[in-house]
């Protein structure tokens, strides 16, 4: 009996035993928040011939950082390029494009101009280097049949109006449409 009485003092010694060495299960943790975001989508179905590339529109034109002295009388920075990019063409036949810019009209038919600066505009001119009126199209632009993508060149420079130019900061929007003809 007394070897009983120690059998079952030492099953009860070794099963509290064990469960000291069991582990609780790890509690369940949501991870903290380590980024998340939006994508919003946005494109137009257009109906042309070819496809604007999406780099084309909403581009920033940087003219930099120029003298408000060599805008005195008239003067003008130097003339800065940018293009309009057309792909995914479709053409059987030849067609011209023509561009057609619109915006905020300042002084002597220029594109205007916000922010500090006073006495100044942007002149857009075409590849050949020759002024664009606002509101108006520009000569054709002749696309090659068989062709799959063109480049539209164009360029901008800022003029003064004529007196003196105040110093600062400034900036416009162009908006542009395309013709095929």
């Amino acid at each position: 009996m007394k070897l009983n009485k120690i059998m079952l003092a030492a099953s009860v010694v070794m099963g509290l035993a064990s469960f000291a060495h069991a582990e609780d299960p790890a509690p369940v943790t949501i991870p903290p928040d380590q980024g998340h975001g939006i994508v919003n989508f946005h494109g137009t179905v257009i109906d042309a011939p070819c496809s604007v590339n999406p780099d084309s529109d909403g581009q920033t034109v940087e003219l930099g950082q120029i003298s408000n002295v060599l805008l005195d009388n008239g003067g003008s920075s130097a003339p800065k390029t940018f293009q309009i990019q057309l792909e995914n063409c479709s053409l059987s036949v030849a067609k011209g494009v023509t561009t057609t810019f619109t915006g905020a009209e300042g002084q002597k038919g220029k594109l205007g101009i916000t922010g500090d600066v006073k006495g100044a505009g942007i002149v857009l001119t075409d590849g050949t280097g020759k002024a664009i009126e606002l509101g108006k199209p520009t000569a054709a632009q002749q696309l090659a049949a068989g062709e799959k993508a063109a480049t539209l060149e164009f360029s901008a420079y800022l003029q003064g109006d004529g007196a003196a130019v105040n110093p600062g900061e400034f900036n416009s929007i162009a908006n542009f449409m395309l013709s095929y003809q």
